[in-house]
């Protein structure tokens, strides 16, 4: 179960990052220091995504968990909302020129948005039902 946790906090903090890059107003990654870093969050961002993805088709947290027969459909969920989340970075991604207005409109999508929304929802259940002691914080901008 730590590895789901460990993509949950990457993902967290790729978005922490996003959120100040875009507040930057940089036109484009080139030329500065947050610029030459943002693909690297975006990467790993797509990365956790990635995991979050697999952990939801393979479904193998402990038996314990209730009620059991609500797991299934929220994992369809998320992973459809994770999938998408995907789609919107990989297209950032695939851009020669990584603005700030750029990276605040992914910030803004649906897709990412919910994505995490679900990841805090289900770190938070996970974390309770489990006896995780480290709680999940939203920061203003969730």
């Amino acid at each position: 179960m730590t590895d789901i946790f460990d993509q949950f906090d990457a993902l967290e903090e790729s978005y922490e990052f996003m959120l100040a890059y875009a507040a930057q107003g940089l036109p484009t990654d080139k030329g500065s220091q947050s610029g030459m870093q943002i693909r690297k969050f975006l990467e790993r961002a797509l990365h956790s995504i990635s995991g979050i993805v697999t952990w939801c088709i393979e479904g193998n947290e402990p038996q314990a968990l209730e009620p059991s027969d609500k797991y299934l459909p929220f994992r369809q969920v998320f992973e459809r909302d994770a999938r998408n989340a995907l789609a919107a970075i990989e297209l950032v991604l695939a851009q020669p020129a990584i603005g700030s207005q750029l990276v605040d409109n992914l910030n803004a999508s649906i897709h990412l948005r919910a994505t995490l929304t679900d990841m805090f929802l289900v770190s938070d259940i996970l974390r309770h039902q489990l006896g995780e002691t480290m709680p999940v914080e939203l920061t203003a901008e969730d």
